[in-house]
């Protein structure tokens, strides 16, 4: 029997186990798909298993997706780009991280039937998951993205990935017309986003990457203001779909039973 894992810290939170069971199972494949929290100093062990083949493919989530690159011997171009790795496979001998992230947001976004064309955008945090959401935006054609992280240097490092990336301090607020909470503030019920809703105005799309749970603070207030928003589920399935592709070969289905599973 095939072993697959996501790996993270925290990952109580993480829905990757019952989405993947669910396709395994749809597809009669002989696998099994788990969750294992890790500090960093292990992360060396588990990449030696893909090689040993004690682990047939890893997904990576916070707050590994950059610092798990160092371990690999090769990255797919988006995770070079990106410098930030969510899926890894064995391949011809060698691990290979790939980025499964932009996929993902890009079809999630289409899904919302939001048009990213032209619109300025507002993301929250400098994690593993922003230059992925980055990279596609500006694939989508923004005309202006803006980042903001709680440690300004961080979003530093990412600009040096995207030059002409706009950087702002923690809690300003500034003019968007999409604004995306790509930080971790959100997985735990209580937790918020500080920012003052009633100056952003209406009519504004609130994205959150986090799914789990459902509806964040941060989407809720959207609402109460009479935003759109819109939850990281969809994204989260899209690129689960994508790795689950690589590993398998198969196409797994995404229809309306497979986003209600992970209501």
């Amino acid at each position: 029997m095939k072993k697959y894992l996501v790996i993270g810290n925290p990952i109580n939170h993480s829905l990757s186990p019952k989405l993947h069971n669910y396709w395994l199972k749809e597809n009669n494949i002989d696998a099994i798909y788990d969750k294992k929290r890790l500090d960093e100093n292990e992360l060396k062990n588990i990449i030696s298993e893909i090689k040993e083949e004690k682990i047939n493919g890893i997904n990576v989530t916070v707050p590994f997706k950059k610092v798990v690159i160092p371990f690999l011997d090769e990255l797919s171009p988006e995770a070079k780009d990106t410098q930030s790795v969510n899926t890894i496979y064995f391949q011809n001998g060698i691990t290979i991280g790939h980025n499964t992230d932009i996929a993902g947001f890009e079809l999630a976004i289409k899904y919302a039937k939001y048009d990213i064309y032209n619109k300025k955008i507002f993301i929250l945090g400098a994690g593993g998951v922003a230059p992925s959401i980055i990279y596609s935006l500006k694939k989508m054609k923004a005309s202006k993205i803006t980042l903001s992280n709680r440690t300004k240097e961080k979003a530093e490092n990412i600009k040096k990935l995207f030059e002409d990336l706009e950087i702002v301090d923690w809690g300003e607020t500034i003019d968007f017309d999409m604004i995306i909470n790509a930080t971790s503030i959100g997985l735990n019920n209580e937790d918020e986003i500080k920012i003052d809703f009633s100056s952003i105005g209406p009519n504004k799309f609130f994205y959150d990457v986090i799914y789990n749970p459902r509806e964040t603070i941060f989407l809720k207030k959207a609402k109460l203001f009479g935003n759109n928003a819109e939850n990281g589920k969809m994204m989260f399935i899209y690129q689960a779909h994508q790795s689950f592709t690589i590993w398998h070969k198969k196409m797994a289905k995404i229809d309306d039973e497979t986003i209600k599973l992970l209501d």
